[in-house]
C-alpha cells in the first residue's frame, strides 16, 4: 500500500477541509443576518442545477486524467479565485451578497469534483484488503476536521463578548476577547489552505495498485460508457441511488434547511448554528472508529437499510420539537447515520465498482441526486417555507422520502448482496 502518499493525501484534504468548513457554514448564516435567506436558495438552486452538466463531467475527468494532476490543478485554481473574492472584500470593506454567493458556487463546484477524486484516488493506491479501514480514515479525518472548522467558525461568526463564548448553549469564558470575523477575511484563510494542499500534493509519490487502461473517444462517449456499465450491474445501481437518499438530505439540511430552521424555528444565533456542526461531526467521528467492525457481525445493505430509517425518524423529530438541546442530540444521530451509509456505500462501491468507471459511476449516483435535490429545492424556497416557522414541513416531506427510500431498500434487499467480484461483472 502507498502509505506515505496515502498520509500526504489526507493532510492536504484536511487542510483545505478546515477553512473550506468554516466558509460554508459562514455563507447561509451570513445571508440569514441579513434577511437575505431566499437569495441564497437562488443561489443553492442555481449551483444544484448547474451540477446536473458538471457532475457526469468531473467523473469522465476522474476516469481520463491522472488523479494526482486533477487535484494540483482544483487547488490552485480555486485557491486563487478565492483569493482574489477575498482581496476585493479588503478594498471595498465589504462584498456584496452575490459575490458572497458565487464564493459557495465555487467550492460547491470543487466538492463535486474533490470528493469524487479523492475515493477514486484512494481505491487507486489502496489494496482491496484495506478498503474498509481506508474509507472509515476518510470519515474520521473528514469528520474532525469538521468538528475544528466548527469550532473556528464559532468563534469566527460571532467572537467573544468579554472573553465569554457560547458553546453549546453554554457560556464558557477562555479569557480571549476575539472580534467576530468579516466574511471576507474568513474566505482570505479559505484560500490560503487551498496553497498549502498544493505545495503538500506535490510531493505525493504512488504506484497504482489497479489497472486503468487508456480510453478513446470523446467526453460524451466516455459519460455514456458509465451509465452502460450501470445499466449491467442493476443492483449496483440500485444500491447506489437509495444509499444516497440520506446524503440527500443531509444536504439540503446543510446547506439551506438548517441555518432557516435554527433562525425562524427555534430563534437561535450563529452559535448554535455552528456547535449544531460540531454535534454532527462528533456522531460522525464515532462511526469512522467503529463501524468497519460492525462489518464483521453485520452486511452493508442491512446497515444502509437500518440507518436510512434512523434518519427519517430523525427529521420527523425535528418536525415534532422545537428544542436547541435535542436539536444537539438529534445531530448527533445524523453524524452517525450519514456517516456510516457513507462509509458502507463508499466499501461497498469500492469492492463492487472497477477502478476504471469509479468516476462515472458515481457521477451517474449523484446527477440522480441532484436532480432529486433541485425538485425539492423548488418547493422548499417557495414563499410558504419562508413564513415564521413553517421550515418545518420541510423536514416533515424528507422523513417521508426516507421512510419510502427505506421500503425500496427492503424491497430490493435479496440483490444487494452481490456474490460477483468486479472482474465477473465485467466480463
Amino acid at each position: 500500500m502507498n502509505r506515505t502518499a496515502i498520509i500526504l493525501l489526507f493532510i492536504a484534504n484536511a487542510i483545505s477541509g478546515l477553512a473550506q468548513g468554516m466558509s460554508m457554514i459562514a455563507i447561509p448564516w451570513y445571508f440569514a443576518q441579513k434577511d437575505l435567506l431566499g437569495q441564497f436558495g437562488m443561489v443553492y438552486i442555481i449551483a444544484t442545477i448547474l451540477s446536473v452538466f458538471w457532475v457526469p463531467m468531473t467523473g469522465s475527468i476522474i476516469d481520463k486524467y491522472d488523479r494526482k494532476k486533477i487535484f494540483l490543478i482544483l487547488t490552485i485554481i480555486v485557491g486563487s479565485i478565492i483569493a482574489v473574492i477575498s482581496m476585493a472584500g479588503f478594498y471595498l470593506e465589504e462584498l456584496p451578497s452575490l459575490v458572497v454567493g458565487s464564493v459557495f458556487l465555487i467550492t460547491f463546484f470543487n466538492y463535486n469534483l474533490h470528493y469524487p477524486c479523492l475515493y477514486a484516488f484512494v481505491q487507486e493506491m489502496t489494496e482491496r484488503k484495506h478498503y474498509a479501514k481506508m474509507t472509515s480514515l476518510l470519515e474520521i479525518i473528514g469528520q474532525v476536521t469538521t468538528i475544528l472548522a466548527g469550532a473556528g467558525a464559532t468563534l469566527l461568526l460571532v467572537g467573544t463578548k468579554n472573553g465569554v463564548l457560547k458553546f453549546f448553549g453554554t457560556s464558557v469564558d477562555i479569557g480571549i476577547n476575539i472580534r467576530a470575523w468579516k466574511i471576507h477575511e474568513i474566505f482570505l484563510l479559505d484560500s490560503s489552505t487551498y496553497f498549502i494542499a498544493f505545495i503538500i500534493i506535490i510531493f505525493i509519490r504512488y504506484v497504482p495498485l489497479v489497472e486503468r487502461k487508456e480510453e478513446s473517444g470523446n467526453m460524451m462517449e466516455r459519460i455514456l460508457t458509465g451509465w452502460k456499465y450501470l445499466n449491467g450491474v442493476k443492483p449496483i445501481f440500485w444500491f447506489g441511488v437509495l444509499s444516497f437518499t440520506v446524503f440527500m438530505a443531509i444536504l439540503l439540511e446543510a446547506f439551506y434547511l438548517g441555518v432557516s430552521y435554527i433562525n425562524n424555528h427555534l430563534e437561535a444565533t450563529g452559535d448554535v448554528y455552528a456547535n449544531s456542526k460540531i454535534a454532527y461531526s462528533f456522531g460522525a467521528v464515532s462511526v469512522g472508529l467503529t463501524i468497519r467492525y460492525l462489518f464483521y457481525r453485520l452486511s452493508i445493505p442491512f446497515v444502509v437499510t437500518f440507518l436510512t430509517f434512523i434518519t427519517g425518524v430523525a427529521f420527523l423529530c425535528l418536525f415534532a420539537t422545537k428544542s436547541i438541546i435535542l436539536l444537539f442530540i438529534i445531530f448527533v444521530v445524523l453524524g452517525i447515520t450519514n456517516a456510516g451509509v457513507r462509509v458502507a456505500r463508499i466499501t461497498y462501491l469500492f469492492n463492487n465498482v472497477p477502478n476504471q468507471f469509479f468516476g462515472r459511476a458515481g457521477s451517474v449516483f449523484f446527477l440522480c441526486n441532484i436532480l432529486a435535490r433541485v425538485i425539492l429545492l423548488l418547493i422548499f424556497i417557495t414563499p410558504f417555507f419562508q413564513i415564521s416557522n413553517n421550515i418545518i414541513y420541510a423536514f416533515l416531506i424528507l422523513s417521508v422520502i426516507l421512510f419510502i427510500a427505506t421500503l425500496f431498500l427492503i424491497i430490493h434487499y435479496k440483490s444487494f448482496d452481490l456474490s460477483l467480484s468486479p472482474k465477473s461483472i465485467m466480463s
